[in-house]
């Protein structure tokens, strides 16, 4: 079964220098029927002006995943790690038993365009930890490269949690199939541009739950950059 959750039904904030929507609810957004999905707990896509982000806060036990679109941002955390995460990038940080970091757009001038994830972890307690790797486009070109997994397979990122995330560009006409082992599902988010997932016309900020599929197919329409979830 494949439920559509189209972009203009997130949550939306606009606090000036942030604008902000939630696929399931986050911070003055609730929402019961959206509390998450098995355990992906949250995908945010901010909106953060020149010169501005967040300062430092904390977090625990929770799997973030931060995936940058367009501009660059600026991570420092307590762990002693700082870097800019630009497109391409896939920033892991396991909060664990704890962690406080700040995120602020790299550029004084534009805006940065992100996404950042949220998984439940396997388990509570753990040591925090942050990993930050690189996949060019060619990579994703046509096809779901494997980004984060929980064994680190194929070179992806380590996460704690139950979970595979792939990230694909499809332009019109190119076509990846995602293949669900039994009583597996799944979560697709689009992006940016337009993509047929399993035969829907899915557009930016759009996303699907999928359940008792075996198969999920992403078909470009325009310019798609897709991520998709395999969940326990």
């Amino acid at each position: 079964m494949m439920t559509i959750r189209k972009a203009a039904d997130r949550g939306h904030a606009n606090h000036g220098w942030l604008d902000t929507h939630h696929t399931f609810s986050f911070a003055s957004y609730y929402d019961p029927d959206h509390m998450g999905f098995r355990a992906l707990r949250v995908i945010n896509d901010d909106t953060v002006k020149g010169g501005n982000g967040f300062g430092a806060h904390p977090h625990n036990d929770m799997e973030i995943i931060s995936y940058v679109l367009e501009g660059g941002l600026a991570h420092k955390d307590s762990t002693g790690t700082d870097g800019v995460i630009r497109p391409g990038d896939v920033q892991r940080m396991s909060a664990g038993t704890g962690v406080v970091h700040s995120e602020f757009n790299a550029s004084k001038t534009e805006p940065v365009h992100f996404l950042q994830i949220w998984l439940m972890p396997a388990k509570r307690g753990i040591k925090p930890g942050y990993e930050q790797k690189t996949f060019s486009a060619a990579e994703k070109r046509g096809q779901l490269r494997l980004v984060a997994s929980p064994e680190g397979e194929a070179g992806s990122v380590v996460i704690h949690t139950d979970a595979k995330l792939y990230a694909g560009l499809f332009d019109q006409g190119e076509k990846a199939t995602l293949e669900l082992a039994p009583k597996r599902h799944a979560w697709v988010h689009v992006a940016r541009g337009t993509a047929k997932v399993n035969g829907q016309t899915l557009a930016a900020g759009d996303g699907a739950s999928f359940t008792d599929e075996r198969a999920i197919t992403i078909e470009g329409v325009a310019d798609a950059e897709v991520l998709a979830f395999d969940l326990a």
